[in-house]
């Protein structure tokens, strides 16, 4: 509440943002990921660049700039590791469409394209256009919510929310399982497959052909749920790329988000194909 002050039992500092903690999480599940991005020239985007290079991310296609910081996020996570996050762009915002249109048209047709919204809209249109000219699949994770264009949600392959971002979009709120799986068939109307994602819940999907839910593993205690959704979005993107369905990739998000909630952190916290081998080892790849 306002005025109010409150003692924390500690601090840490990690690398994180949307689509760094994404593309950690599909490299670490076996992709072969390429990072678009900017970061400043400070201490900060030195250390998300190791980071990244680390985890066998190509970053020849992130760019320091000298003139902004790069973006942070202040996280605080209670005593049942639910957590609220505070975003400063920073960086983020100065990538430029023209440069994302040019690596998008470079890339080899086939590839899945992820996309978060802590970037300008502009850019996030212009990567979405760019995809569909080369023929890359589009997943937006409409996160955190922003209102875009109709004809750019319609080529989304799928559109992933969680429950208050796809509550935002509908103008209603969207909790339970069932209430979520009827809102995912009627976005499904708006874009060409939708997931929405509903933490300790599971996830619900949709599309052209078929809807359904993914229940969640049971967790005896939740460590701290930053970067479960990212976990999620990551292994989603890298199962689509290796010619998975919707309903098996959702399956393989679900078990990245449950594994990622009983570890702390964001990237930290992201599991590896061995650590999914349970889930992974019967699934069939088209």
């Amino acid at each position: 509440m306002p005025g109010q002050t409150v003692l924390a039992e500690e601090f840490r500092k990690s690398p994180g943002g949307k689509g760094a903690n994404q593309a950690v999480a599909a490299a670490r599940l076996g992709g072969r990921v390429s990072f678009i991005g900017c970061v400043g020239d400070d201490d900060d985007g030195a250390m998300l660049l190791r980071v990244l290079r680390s985890e066998g991310i190509d970053i020849s296609d992130v760019e320091t700039v000298g003139d902004q910081a790069t973006g942070l996020a202040v996280v605080a996570v209670d005593r049942f590791g639910q957590n609220s996050i505070l975003v400063v762009p920073g960086a983020n915002f100065a990538i430029k469409a023209d440069r994302v249109r040019r690596v998008i048209r470079a890339s080899a047709p086939g590839a899945v394209l992820t996309l978060q919204a802590e970037i300008d809209p502009e850019v996030i249109a212009a990567a979405i256009d760019a995809a569909a000219v080369q023929g890359l699949r589009a997943v937006l994770n409409l996160a955190p919510f922003i209102h875009l264009p109709a004809q750019l949600l319609a080529t989304c392959d799928p559109l992933v929310l969680n429950e208050s971002e796809a509550s935002e979009l509908l103008g209603e709120p969207v909790r339970s399982v069932p209430v979520a799986l009827r809102a995912a068939q009627e976005l499904r109307h708006r874009s060409r497959s939708v997931v929405i994602t509903l933490g300790e819940q599971g996830a619900v999907w949709a599309d052209a052909h078929d809807a359904g839910a993914v229940e969640a593993e049971r967790v005896e205690q939740v460590v701290d749920t930053t970067g479960a959704g990212d976990a999620f979005v990551g292994a989603l993107a890298v199962h689509l790329a290796g010619g998975a369905d919707l309903a098996d990739a959702v399956r393989v998000g679900v078990a990245a988000g449950t594994f990622s909630v009983t570890r702390p952190g964001a990237q930290s916290s992201h599991p590896t194909a061995a650590d999914l081998a349970p889930i992974l080892s019967p699934l069939r790849v088209r």
